[in-house]
């Protein structure tokens, strides 16, 4: 008998318990992301400039900005005579850090009564289109898609 308890304590200690928990290891592997915070060279006479595409975060605003696209761009080229100045559209990505992400678009003129604005407001914050680059050269403007580089302005609005 006594064996027997000996042999059946081996046994229980020997077999894993089923509600035991299973090691598991932790993944300490590193997601890169293309957000950069601004730099100086971002940051110049007050404007936070964006090429086509890429996304910054604005710490004193607490705000991440996407310039997405140029999604229109009727401007006059270069070498061109022209009936009107036409107009360029960018559409760029806000959020807050506590709000949703929104894209707005925003013109590189005033024209109210055609719908263009160079100002938008998001978060507390007036934010205005002061620059737009390259200019359209007449026969190259399929060239200019992924170019583009806007200067955005940021004042915070008061109530």
């Amino acid at each position: 008998m006594n064996n027997f308890i000996v042999i059946l304590i081996s046994l229980l200690v020997s077999v894993p318990v089923f509600g035991q928990k299973k090691k598991t290891k932790k993944c300490t592997k590193t997601i890169e992301t293309t957000m950069q915070p601004i730099s100086k060279n971002k940051l110049q006479e007050g404007l936070i400039y964006l090429k086509e595409g890429e996304n910054i975060f604005l710490k004193d605003q607490q705000m991440n900005v996407t310039f997405k696209q140029i999604t229109e761009d009727s401007r006059c080229p270069e070498n061109a005579r022209c009936v009107w100045q036409g107009v360029a559209t960018a559409e760029i990505e806000l959020m807050g850090t506590y709000t949703r992400p929104v894209t707005l678009t925003i013109n590189d003129i005033d024209m109210p009564d055609k719908g263009y604005s160079r100002k938008v407001f998001f978060n507390g914050y007036q934010i205005t289109l002061e620059h737009l680059s390259p200019n359209r050269v007449a026969g190259q403007e399929k060239k200019l898609k992924g170019l583009y580089k806007i200067g955005l302005r940021f004042e915070k609005t008061t109530k």
